[in-house]
C-alpha cells in the first residue's frame, strides 16, 4: 500500500493508496483515450511536444518493483512555510 502523508499547519494527514487503485490508474494512463485527451490539450496549448504512447507491458515491472520495496521513501520535502509532504511505499 502506498501511504501518503502530509503537514499541514500542525495537522497532519495520512491517505492510503492500495496497489490496486495504483493498477487501476495504470490502466487509464496506458489506454489510447488517454493518449489523446493529453496530446489534445497540449495542441490547445499553442506546444510541438507530443505525449509518448506508454503500453501496459512497460508499466507492469515497475508496478511489480514497487510492491517488492516496501517501506522505502520515494518523496519527502518541506516547505518555508512548514508544509511537509512525505510519500511511502
Amino acid at each position: 500500500m502506498l501511504k501518503v502523508k502530509f503537514k499541514v499547519n500542525e495537522r497532519r494527514f495520512f491517505i492510503p493508496v492500495p496497489y490496486i487503485i495504483i493498477n487501476i490508474a495504470s490502466l487509464i494512463i496506458a489506454s489510447n483515450w488517454f493518449n489523446r485527451f493529453i496530446n489534445k490539450a497540449i495542441e490547445k496549448d499553442g506546444s510541438k511536444f507530443i505525449f509518448p504512447v506508454i503500453e501496459r507491458e512497460q508499466l507492469k515491472p515497475l508496478l511489480k518493483e514497487l510492491s517488492n520495496h516496501r517501506g522505502l521513501t520515494l518523496i519527502e520535502t518541506v516547505s518555508k512555510d512548514g508544509t511537509e509532504i512525505k510519500i511511502k511505499l
